[in-house]
């Protein structure tokens, strides 16, 4: 039955994991997976999980399903983290939100949902974008279309030209692909005089925003982080909104997200979110609790929220630190290009601006492990290897 199958490409980022792990240089650096890193080179564990986690384990009585969209008790710890606390949409009860299996789950039900429902479903998105959102896309039937974004000349935002493609290209109907914040890959974010213009645009043009908010919390604040979607959902008819817990709870393996769906009325918002519950039986039929069950605990306990938030800064704050570091590090040294756009990106991602070339001669001569398109995961420093790596850049780039 397989004989006429052909082996394809695995995905180049875990390709990157599996090299870095074999090499045997003691200097090897590890750019290119996109997790949380401390200063030692460790994903840790937060404190206010490993409390949550040590509360569920003494009053868990259960591993009984929770149902379609979750646990009741998590849609309003989704809603609020979105919109704010004051939220007028919530009160309006515009928003239904359901638990998935992380972001890239959360992205798959809604790419179901646009696939299904939509008439000649197509959306648009950045160039570049999260390698994973074509794929999911292509998987729902929808067609995908790009909009410029990456400026490789001064690396920085193509916003004129991003606005002029869409205002000629777009039709009524079309679905339209923003990051929140922290733009993965190129750490390039939108100003919230970007999304004034943008929310005027999706209103004139009749589009569908989908809003993906994996990294909230690791640009600027939770709250200055969401301050461009709250504007945008806020005049908009309808949204939906694919959030991640991983990276601002530290809980990756435990595959916690959420899905949300907003619509002009409550009704129609309910009606919607039937259609999403279908989507999710067909995809996975009920999602984990342990991720959501950590969130909820955090949340709902004040003084472990407090911790959490202040956790949540001081990983923010080594991650702006180490771009403030790195550039300063690359202009002491040889180096004839200027790096300083990277203190102005955001989140973990950074389009570095290196060339294939120079990327492989790092991986090749110095055993740092950088993304072929240049992307590279600024949590991946330390202070043991900062100048190491902007040492080999120099040399790399003459």
């Amino acid at each position: 039955m397989f004989k006429h199958l052909k082996a394809v490409p695995g995905d180049p980022l875990l390709a990157l994991i599996i090299a870095h792990r074999n090499d045997p240089n003691p200097k090897k650096i590890d750019l290119g997976v996109g997790v949380y890193k401390d200063n030692s080179g460790h994903t840790p564990i937060l404190n206010s999980v490993k409390k949550a986690e040590a509360i569920l384990l003494e009053q868990e009585d259960s591993k009984s399903y929770i149902g379609i969209n979750g646990a009741p008790e998590f849609a309003p710890v989704v809603q609020t983290l979105l919109l704010g606390e004051n939220s007028k949409i919530i009160a309006d009860k515009r928003i239904f939100s359901a638990q998935t299996p992380g972001g890239t789950g959360a992205l798959k039900v809604a790419a179901d949902f646009i696939g299904a429902n939509l008439s000649n479903p197509k959306i648009w998105v950045s160039d570049p974008t999260w390698g994973n959102h074509l794929p999911i896309f292509k998987s729902s039937g929808i067609e995908i279309a790009a909009y410029p974004y990456y400026d490789a000349e001064t690396n920085g935002l193509r916003f004129d030209d991003m606005m002029a493609t869409l205002k000629a290209e777009v039709k009524a109907g079309d679905a339209i692909l923003l990051h929140a914040c922290c733009h993965n890959p190129t750490g390039i974010d939108l100003k919230i005089e970007h999304w004034h213009a943008l929310t005027e645009l999706v209103l004139e043009k009749g589009l569908l925003p989908l809003v993906d908010a994996a990294y909230q919390g690791f640009g600027d604040g939770l709250d200055e982080d969401m301050a461009g979607l709250r504007y945008m959902a806020e005049r908009v008819p309808s949204m939906l909104i694919a959030n991640s817990f991983s990276k601002n709870f530290g809980i990756y393996r435990e595959r916690c997200g959420g899905m949300s769906i907003i619509a002009e009325t409550t009704e129609e918002a309910s009606n919607a979110f039937s259609i999403v519950g279908m989507a999710i039986r067909a995809n996975y039929s009920m999602p984990p609790a342990h991720g959501a069950s950590v969130v909820y605990t955090i949340m709902q306990d004040k003084v472990l929220h407090a911790e959490w938030e202040a956790e949540v800064a001081t990983m923010r704050d080594r991650i702006n630190d180490l771009r403030h570091k790195l550039v300063e590090s690359l202009a002491k040294s040889s180096c004839t290009k200027d790096f300083s756009f990277i203190k102005d990106q955001r989140g973990m991602f950074s389009y570095s601006g290196l060339t294939l070339e120079q990327v492989l001669r790092l991986r090749n001569e110095f055993s740092i492990y950088i993304a072929d398109t240049g992307r590279m995961n600024i949590a991946g420093i330390t202070d043991d290897n900062l100048e190491y790596l902007a040492q080999s850049i120099a040399t790399v780039v003459g």
